[in-house]
């Protein structure tokens, strides 16, 4: 995102600019990344980092832990141990937030992610070039071929030309 991230919203639609960095920054995290792989309860995982993410960003536009709790349908207890870092995602929601406040928002693929979709790319650019390839030469095959043909039939012309007049002058003789 290249617009400003606000770090005390007024609004819902900066609630939502922050909220929305705040977790699209701590689930590319690459410890949050491999947390989540290797959990077996991916959903709640990610939930709980969402419902955290909105918690902060409601709290950082002074709205009070029972009107977040309303707003995000969840229990004031849930939001407070969000807000509280009694949790994980909680804790990492706020992390990533002190870390905007530091840098501002600045969105960065584990490598992992980049590297393998480089490596995708790359093999998909090397089947592009052999496609490339393989229809330049049938390309060129087939100009050869149309070349060849025009010419026998530039010569069939001049051939037919040729009898033509010669029957023009034999239809003339025979008047």
């Amino acid at each position: 995102m290249s617009e400003e991230i606000p770090v005390r919203p007024i609004g819902r639609e900066e609630i939502h600019k922050l909220e929305t960095a705040l977790l699209i920054g701590t689930l590319l995290r690459k410890d949050v990344l491999d947390e989540i792989r290797e959990s077996e309860e991916r959903i709640t995982w990610i939930d709980s980092l969402a419902v955290a993410a909105g918690a902060l960003a409601r709290e950082r536009a002074g709205m009070s832990v029972s009107e977040i709790a309303d707003d995000l349908g969840r229990s004031e207890g849930t939001i407070r141990n969000h807000l509280g870092r009694r949790t994980k995602a909680g804790k990492l929601v706020r992390e990533t937030y002190e870390r905007i406040v530091r840098e501002g928002f600045k969105l960065t693929l584990p490598e992992e992610l980049v590297g393998k979709r480089y490596e995708e790319l790359e093999e998909k650019v090397k089947e592009l070039e052999k496609k490339a390839e393989e229809l330049t030469r049938k390309y060129k095959e087939e100009r050869d071929k149309r070349e060849e043909l025009e010419g026998r039939l530039s010569k069939i012309r001049k051939e037919l030309e040729e009898i033509r007049a010669q029957l023009t002058n034999v239809i003339k003789l025979l008047e």
